[in-house]
C-alpha cells in the first residue's frame, strides 16, 4: 500500500505565502516524477508543478510560474510545494501525485498512479 499524505494547507492573506509538503510512505516504488494538482470548487482538478524525480527538472503551469516552486527531498521521500505571492484564485484543495513511470504529460492527471487526500489552501482577499 503507497500513501501519499499532505500537510501545509491553511488560510492565508493574499500576498501571502504557504509551503505544502507530501510525504510518500508505505510499499517502496520507484518514481518518475511527482506533481501538484489542485482543484476549486465548481472547476475540474487542475495542473500546478512537477518534478522529475531522479534529475530534478521542474514544471509549472502559466498561473503559478514565478509565485510557485516545487522541490524535492529524495532522503525524506517528500515532495513540497512553496507558494509565494498567494491570489485568491490560488484558492483549491492541492493534491500530490506521484508517477511510476516515464510520460511525456506531467501536465496530465492520467500520468500519475498515486495520489493524496488534499489539503485545503484558502487566500483571502
Amino acid at each position: 500500500q503507497v500513501q501519499l499524505v499532505e500537510s501545509g494547507g491553511g488560510l492565508v492573506q493574499a500576498g501571502g505565502s504557504l509551503r505544502l509538503s507530501c510525504a510518500a510512505s508505505g510499499r517502496t516504488f520507484s518514481k518518475y516524477a511527482m506533481g501538484w494538482f489542485r482543484q476549486a470548487p465548481g472547476k475540474e482538478r487542475e495542473f500546478v508543478a512537477a518534478i522529475k524525480w531522479i534529475y530534478g527538472n521542474t514544471y509549472y503551469a502559466d498561473s503559478v510560474k514565478g509565485r510557485f516552486t516545487i522541490s524535492r527531498d529524495i532522503a525524506k521521500n517528500t515532495v513540497y510545494l512553496q507558494m509565494n505571492t498567494l491570489k485568491p484564485e490560488d484558492t483549491a484543495v492541492y493534491y500530490c501525485a506521484a508517477a511510476r513511470v516515464y510520460s511525456d504529460y506531467l501536465s496530465l492527471a492520467q500520468a500519475y498512479d498515486y495520489w493524496g487526500q488534499g489539503t485545503q489552501v484558502t487566500v483571502s482577499s
